[in-house]
Parts: C-alpha cells; sequence; structure tokens
C-alpha cells in the first residue's frame, strides 16, 4: 500500500463559511469551489467546482437546526463520494439535535443516533466535533471520530482574567463532570445547580449545591439556547452574595428571546465560540474563535499524526 499523502482539500456549507475561511486560513490553504443551486421549490444541489478524485476532502458544516443545514452536509458528503474522493471527513463545530440521544419517555426518536448513520451513509469516513452534548454520542458512529473540547482555548483565555476567588459552577446536574474538569484545571472551587424544569426550556425551580459568597463565579455548559438557566444561575447566585458571575459555553444557539435575556442579567460576560454564526452582536458576549483548534487537527489528522495533545479536558 502506498505511504503517499493525499492532497487535502477544505470546503464550506454556507451556514459556516465564516468559520470555514478562519479555518482554511489558519490550516495554510484556500477553500475549495462549492457552486449550490437551488430551485423555486426551495430544493438545492451542492457542486464542486474542482476536482477531489483521490484527495482527502474535509467537509465544514454545523448542523444547527434547521435542517436545511444537515441537508447540506449530506449533500456535499455524497458528491464528493460520488466524486472519488479518498477520505471524506465531515468537521462539524456544532453537532445538532444531540440533545436527543436517548429515549427520555416512551415513543420518541433518538436522533443523534439518526444522524450518525446518515452522516456515515452519505459518505463521511471521519467525523471531527466539538464539545458533543453527550460524551457517548462518539458510540453511534461506526467510523473515527475526534472529540474535541473547547476547553483549550477556554482555559487560556480564563486564566488571562486572573480572577481572584475564583469558583467553578455547573448550570445542572447534567454538566457537574464538565465544571469538576474546569476546577481542576484552575485549581478552584465548584459548585452545582440543581435545577427542575416545568418542561422543554421552562424551569420551574432551581436551588444551589455550595457556597458562593465573596466568589467570582464561571459558569461552564456545552451551549446555550433560550438562555434561561444561565440567567437564572446568574440571579441565584449573586442573590447568595456572589462577586460576579461569568458564563463560558461552547456553542451560541441563542434562540428565543435569549439575547434580551443575556442583555438584561446580571452576567457580566459571557464567552462562546463561533462553531455556530451569531444572529445579532451583544456588549455581554465575547466571542473566541475555534478556528485554529480546527485547523492543528485537521492538519494533524491529515499528516496522520497524534491529536492527543488537544485533549486538555
Amino acid at each position: 500500500m502506498s505511504n503517499v499523502i493525499t492532497e487535502a482539500k477544505i470546503f464550506s456549507c454556507t451556514q459556516s463559511r465564516s468559520l470555514a475561511e478562519k479555518i482554511a486560513e489558519s490550516y495554510g490553504s484556500k477553500l475549495g469551489n462549492v457552486i449550490t443551486s437551488t430551485y423555486s421549490d426551495g430544493e438545492f444541489q451542492p457542486s464542486f467546482e474542482e476536482s477531489v478524485r483521490g484527495s482527502r476532502v474535509f467537509i465544514i458544516g454545523s448542523t444547527h437546526p434547521g435542517s436545511d443545514h444537515l441537508m447540506e452536509l449530506l449533500l456535499m458528503l455524497d458528491a464528493a463520494k460520488r466524486a472519488s474522493a479518498r477520505h471524506i471527513t465531515a468537521v462539524i463545530p456544532y453537532y445538532g439535535w444531540a440533545r436527543q440521544d436517548r429515549k427520555d419517555k416512551p415513543r420518541v426518536p433518538i436522533a443523534a443516533k439518526l444522524i450518525a448513520k446518515m452522516l456515515e451513509t452519505a459518505g463521511a469516513t471521519r467525523i471531527i466535533t466539538m464539545d458533543l452534548h453527550a460524551d457517548q454520542i462518539q458510540g453511534f458512529f461506526e467510523k473515527p471520530v475526534d472529540h474535541l473540547f473547547a476547553s483549550t482555548i477556554f482555559l487560556p483565555y480564563l486564566r488571562s482574567l486572573e480572577l481572584d476567588n475564583l469558583t467553578i459552577a455547573s448550570p445542572d446536574m447534567g454538566g457537574s463532570k464538565r465544571a469538576y474538569a474546569y476546577s481542576k484545571a484552575m485549581e478552584s472551587d465548584v459548585v452545582i445547580c440543581y435545577k427542575q424544569r416545568a418542561k422543554a426550556n421552562v424551569i420551574s425551580h432551581m436551588e444551589l449545591i455550595g457556597n458562593v459568597e465573596g466568589k467570582n463565579v464561571v459558569l461552564v455548559d456545552d451551549m446555550v439556547d433560550t438562555a434561561g438557566t444561565l440567567t437564572k444561575a446568574a440571579d441565584v447566585m449573586m442573590e447568595r452574595g456572589a462577586k460576579s458571575v461569568r458564563a463560558i459555553c461552547t456553542h451560541p444557539v441563542l434562540s428565543g428571546e435569549a439575547y434580551e435575556r443575556i442583555e438584561n442579567s446580571k452576567l457580566l460576560e459571557l464567552i462562546v465560540t463561533d462553531s455556530i454564526p451569531m444572529r445579532q452582536e451583544s456588549k455581554k458576549i465575547r466571542v473566541v474563535s475555534c478556528a485554529e483548534l480546527f485547523a492543528d487537527v485537521m492538519s494533524r489528522v491529515h499528516n496522520n499524526r497524534s491529536i492527543s495533545s488537544k485533549f486538555i479536558i
């Protein structure tokens, strides 16, 4: 078998164009040429306008709802497969639908599993993603998955703040593992919020496990959707005597009234990555780019080098 490393080509889905341009620049390459034709009824067809035969192809696209984003990625994977690309890596900064990772009541789908199968069927031979909602989603794939952690870019920023009396907090019980990992890296205390939901995205009650009096608190989570949990947690912590409350969330879904809630909240700052394009700017939201992280990992994957140094947490 030949040991020659084939050429790598980077392409972008339309929803992740801005991030993909940054990734390509950091990688030291240019984005490949893709043209998407759209029919009057909304059907669309992506087309690679250059040869990918025998190449390693990286296709960058987050799969946040609506479903057109996922469909575009699937079509591009299929096009690359049919164009005889040698390796097809789906680079998915935000793996959407991941909250449906199990049956939490009868007669519901496991969407995260379904999408994993769809990506593989479409032609993906490898997946690179970041901060999955649940680590076990990696097991839904039969192909290799490189699961990156945004802590590699958040921790240096957090250290640069030089906060005294730092306490790491999880906004819910499910994120306690992540909070403990951050607290270990920062050598700080940790507190946990316990919440009860009346229904999806609606919190009926929240309690705090731990002491935040006089502390600079940093909430950590994998995503921020409606921002209801974060803003409620910030209110509770300030009421309990916290000195300040910040939040670190990898994926800025920010749906519904999220921007308004953040602007009117007691959060001092919300730090996110650019895994999902922002709908609008906010003076309280700071974006830390994940482009260099993905570019470095893509280069290491292409050149068959270890990426273990990228797994801080």
